[in-house]
């Protein structure tokens, strides 16, 4: 009995329990089996369960920019003698385990929509496509950027199983590259929104001592905005007995920066929380708007970042 004389759905289901390099290798079976193992179907699980938690909004409009770009296909139509391979994803290539020789590639490739799942799959485990998303700690944990969080262009290495980072020029400074970026420091942005662009804040009146919070700051007004986390403190007139505490109905909020030695001017600083857009100078940089953390996970990541050691 062949495998192709099941019936449809247990032949789903085994193809299902596939992971890709197999899912790969059963194309090359027949026609009929590639038809299926392309398929949108099977793909889409993969893509969410490896690279879900770190594809945003933004690399999906990434994704869509960079397949549609007249020098991505013109350059991947040069590389090929198929006139169909103009529209196909040339990551194929890469596959070398997977595929015996010129001919066989080519004709599974052809099955391949460039827009497919499959595709933007392999675009991200060979590494061709740079995707943004933001990185925790960046440049190696540099002590300037402890429990912080920046936008960041990557590609991934599957030999490392880690990735390369891109951030972006902060003033006149040249792009700074990071490699060996591990998953865990690795995130989708949680907004989808530029980082030159301040946050409106729109839950500050419910912000109170304790909670925790993400703020916009900036070095100066030519630097992106990075993420910093951020405890909800309480006035100097409050002695923090919440029987008593009233902070919650000042103007003024309090931030605690509590990775920082106490003295130290990085430590605290307040808003208003009637009407706080950007505050700060070029001394002590731009503060900018607030996510307030509701779900566990998010606060717990951050702890798991917290400094061996306090800063100065």
């Amino acid at each position: 009995m062949s495998i192709l004389d099941l019936p449809d759905l247990p032949l789903d289901y085994i193809l299902d329990l596939l992971p890709p390099a197999e899912l790969c290798s059963m194309a090359r079976v027949c026609s009929s089996l590639r038809e299926r193992c392309v398929s949108n179907h099977f793909w889409e699980k993969h893509l969410m369960t490896k690279w879900g938690n770190i594809l945003g909004p933004a690399a999906h409009k990434e994704w869509q920019c960079y397949i549609s770009s007249p020098y991505y296909l013109d350059s991947h139509h040069q590389q090929t003698r198929h006139p169909g391979m103009a529209k196909i994803i040339s990551l194929i290539r890469s596959l070398s385990t997977i595929f015996q020789d010129d001919n066989q590639r080519g004709i599974y490739a052809s099955s391949l929509l460039l827009d497919s799942t499959m595709s933007f799959y392999l675009s991200l485990e060979t590494g061709r496509f740079w995707f943004p998303a933001q990185v925790y700690n960046r440049e190696n944990g540099h002590v300037g950027f402890m429990l912080s969080c920046y936008d960041a262009e990557l590609c991934y290495d599957t030999h490392t199983n880690a990735f390369q980072a891109r951030y972006p020029p902060h003033g006149r400074r040249a792009i700074a590259v990071e490699k060996d970026v591990p998953w865990e420091r690795i995130r989708a942005a949680p907004i989808d929104a530029s980082p030159h662009h301040l946050h409106i804040s729109d839950s500050l009146r419910e912000v109170k001592p304790g909670d925790h919070i993400e703020i916009q700051w900036r070095r100066n007004k030519e630097f992106p905005y990075g993420w910093w986390y951020s405890v909800v403190g309480h006035l100097e007139s409050c002695d923090g007995n919440l029987n008593y505490c009233h902070c919650h109905n000042s103007d003024i909020i309090v931030l605690e920066f509590n990775q920082y030695t106490i003295g130290s001017r990085w430590r605290k600083t307040m808003i208003n929380r009637i009407d706080h857009r950007e505050k700060g100078n070029e001394e002590d940089g731009f503060y900018g708007g607030i996510r307030k953390l509701n779900r566990k996970e998010e606060i717990e990541r951050w702890k798991r970042l917290w400094p061996s050691s306090i800063l100065e």
